[in-house]
């Protein structure tokens, strides 16, 4: 089944998600139409090689247009005018930066594998709850109900402008058409009543004068409220959620209900400006002893304006963080020369502004770094999919500056991955009389000189942005507070479904726990240093307990990633817990894990049986990158075979823990089925006999401690059947060497 169709199954919660990441820059339309040949093609390798990513775009096009042949056949009148637009967008926006569309459907891809990996986990974390409370959905619910209301009294108001507007050019009419009467006339009785007509409609002005002032004071009085209390915790809320995300987390939404939220504000307060300029004509044509015109609408305007100054500075947002294009899950880690892109956005969408605001992007005041290429850039509403106010700097590279002393700053990894710095944005805007300055800045970032510096950088921003929601706390790592571990273990499970499309179970998460802080600890009140997590070496060990982690996510996704995403590697168990899992187990049982001595390897323990009745366990020398590069996993499954003292040679690994037959766990997986033995004779080309790497161990009978495979040995199947017609196991054992077990 293909990713797109687990997709489609998944329940409405996870489509929503789904549905926020899909917009004009990679529409629906063809990742539903083109699933297959998408998800077989690899965007990620083609987001860092132009040269591929533009063979990729090119294919892309010829893709669609087939499709657009087929609808037209079909007479589909809207989804070809949709392929059309597609067809469009991609000629024209990617042509230029093909590895910009590989990065978007790159990360579309990503993001789909963490949804599912997140719908197939049974138990929210407690992050994951606190984001999703019903309490929040309250709020938001109420926050646009209380903004709808807003817009409507605001409306309402200007109704009762107009009117007395007109009710007040009624007088003017009135009161000049006596005015303009010979002394005579005036003294008659029918303008005698006609004044006491124009004092009644006097006061009628005076009282409606003071109910619109009144009003509009209520109006303001209710955005006052809503933008100090709902509306504030509504924004902090999704810069929270924000963070979250940026280390794994859900996808953050929201930010459109924000934009509506904050523009129709926006809108309702210049109206209730406009209103107040209404009555300040009405002034200068009007005034009269007790007037409320003069005393309140000079106290309301300098209210509105403030409120206004507020709306604006709060409006302004970072929509996407700091990140470099060539490592889409590590964001805020900026390596020096590497481009990195960042959006903002104003949450104030009007059309008066569209390239009316330039933006100026800065980092830090220390003098340490610059930023170089271009850093300033207008805001318009035609390059977002939804046609928001922001601008996106995609051309953005750090460069550290010379000290005085000619050198550069202090590169020790410590020093390097624990400094944070900020990346700042600032601009203006001018509107109907206003000139608002807003700055803002990126949540924290770290700076690296290294690709080497990465993961104890990206270490940083997990520790930063899980334990604490300050947005420019730069001074963080001068003492860091400790972690729940609970909270930990939820994020590090998130490390692995964002990034190897899978997240860790509770048995999973129980080992990392152990690992950190032994057994029997109650991990829910359980208080981890920041130094325990990243700066201290495990026990016995030459490594901490994120370089170990780091280096296995590391593997997974380089070399064994799609039997991870099919749930088969077991992975995170000890050596005591495996025994403890296989030992009533048919012989022949095996499971995968992660070693626990050696960085980035791989082994598997199966379960044995001797003549004697008793149960013994063989765990294989761990497999590292280098070897997986040479032949993969579930090839070297396939093809490992033991030698037993006095036997031939045999594969031991029948079953899949608990029970699964190996074959049908790994069939799929395997990069060809096994050759048939030949003799020499039927060589391959130009004489040569075809050769295949097959892994192999020897087992001595005196021996109950795991052993280890030799180096893998090229050896064609013709050969190996030649070795077992013609050599006894004794001497084919001679040929093979191992070593003691570290895993």
């Amino acid at each position: 089944m293909s990713q797109w169709s687990q997709v489609q199954q998944l329940e409405i919660k996870f489509l929503e998600q789904v549905d926020q990441f899909y917009d004009d820059n990679f529409p629906m339309e063809i990742r539903h139409l083109l699933a297959q040949w998408i998800e077989s093609q690899d965007w990620e390798a083609a987001a860092n090689n132009e040269a591929m990513a533009m063979i990729l775009l090119q294919n892309l096009i010829i893709q669609v247009d087939d499709q657009l042949d087929r609808v037209s056949q079909e007479k589909n009148l809207l989804l070809i005018h949709n392929l059309k637009r597609v067809r469009k967008l991609l000629q024209g926006k990617y042509h230029g930066n093909p590895m910009h569309i590989a990065v978007i459907i790159s990360n579309c891809l990503r993001e789909e594998r963490r949804i599912l990996a997140a719908a197939s986990m049974p138990v929210q974390g407690p992050l994951e709850k606190s984001l999703q409370n019903s309490v929040v959905s309250e709020r938001q619910r109420n926050v646009e109900h209380k903004v709808s209301a807003i817009k409507n009294s605001a409306q309402m108001t200007d109704q009762d402008v107009k009117y007395l507007e007109d009710l007040q050019e009624e007088f003017d009419f009135r009161y000049k058409t006596i005015q303009s009467l010979e002394q005579n006339d005036k003294n008659s009785v029918l303008i005698k009543q006609e004044m006491l007509a124009l004092q009644a409609m006097l006061n009628t002005l005076d009282y409606k004068r003071k109910e619109v002032l009144s009003k509009i004071g209520r109006v303001i009085h209710e955005i006052d409220m809503l933008m100090s209390n709902m509306l504030t915790e509504e924004l902090l809320d999704w810069k929270r959620r924000q963070q979250i995300a940026c280390i794994g987390g859900p996808l953050h939404g929201g930010l459109d209900q924000l934009q509506n939220c904050f523009t129709l504000l926006a809108e309702s307060l210049f109206q209730v400006r406009r209103q107040l300029e209404k009555l300040d004509e009405l002034l200068t044509r009007l005034t009269y002893d007790g007037d409320p015109i003069p005393v309140q609408r000079p106290q309301l305007l300098e209210k509105v304006n403030f409120l206004l100054y507020n709306l604006f500075r709060n409006s302004f947002v970072v929509e996407r963080q700091p990140c470099m294009p060539t490592h889409p899950q590590r964001p805020m880690v900026l390596k020096t020369l590497i481009q990195f892109t960042v959006k903002l956005r104003l949450l104030i969408k009007l059309p008066e502004l569209n390239y009316q605001i330039r933006v100026k992007a800065t980092i830090d005041n220390n003098r340490r770094f610059v930023l170089c290429g271009t850093h300033v850039k207008a805001m318009n509403m035609d390059e977002s999919a939804n046609g928001s106010l922001s601008v996106e700097f995609r051309h953005l590279q750090p460069k550290e500056m010379k000290t005085s002393a000619g050198s550069k700053g202090n590169e020790g990894p410590h020093m390097v991955t624990e400094e944070l710095h900020s990346i700042s944005f600032e601009t203006q805007v001018c509107l109907y009389g206003l000139t608002i300055n807003l700055e803002t800045s990126s949540l924290p970032v770290v700076m690296i000189s290294n690709v080497s510096q990465l993961p104890n950088a990206w270490a940083s921003i997990i520790w930063y942005n899980l334990s604490t929601n300050d947005p420019q706390n730069l001074s963080f790592f001068n003492n860091p507070p400790a972690a729940t571990l609970s909270q930990l273990l939820e994020v590090l499970s998130w490390q692995f479904s964002s990034y190897v499309g899978r997240g860790l179970n509770s048995e999973q998460l129980n080992m990392l726990a152990e690992k950190l802080t032994g057994p029997q600890v109650n991990y829910n009140d359980y208080q981890l240093s920041w130094a325990k997590f990243c700066k201290e070496h495990l026990p016995g060990k030459s490594f901490t307990f994120w370089v170990w982690l780091e280096a296995i996510l590391d593997l997974i996704k380089k070399h064994i990633l799609p039997l991870w995403i099919d749930g088969y590697i077991m992975g995170f168990v000890s050596k005591e817990k495996e025994r403890i899992l296989l030992k009533d187990k048919t012989p022949g049982t095996f499971l995968l894990r992660f070693s626990e001595s050696n960085l980035g390897g791989i082994t598997f323990t199966w379960v044995d049986q001797l003549e004697n009745g008793d149960v013994t366990f063989h765990s294989v020398e761990p497999y590292n990158k280098g070897r997986l590069a040479a032949l993969p996993f579930a090839d070297i499954l396939r093809d490992y075979k033991v030698i037993m003292a006095d036997n031939v040679p045999e594969n031991p690994l029948k079953y899949l823990y608990p029970d699964i037959p190996k074959d049908k766990a790994f069939g799929k997986h395997y990069s060809c089925q096994p050759n048939e033995v030949s003799k020499p004779s039927d060589g391959g080309g130009k004489g040569y006999v075809p050769s295949v790497f097959i892994p192999v161990s020897k087992i001595l009978n005196d021996s109950t401690e795991p052993h280890s495979p030799s180096d893998l040995l090229p050896m064609s199947p013709s050969v190996y059947a030649v070795l077992r017609e013609h050599l006894s196991p004794t001497a084919i054992e001679t040929a093979v060497s191992c070593k003691p077990s570290h895993s």
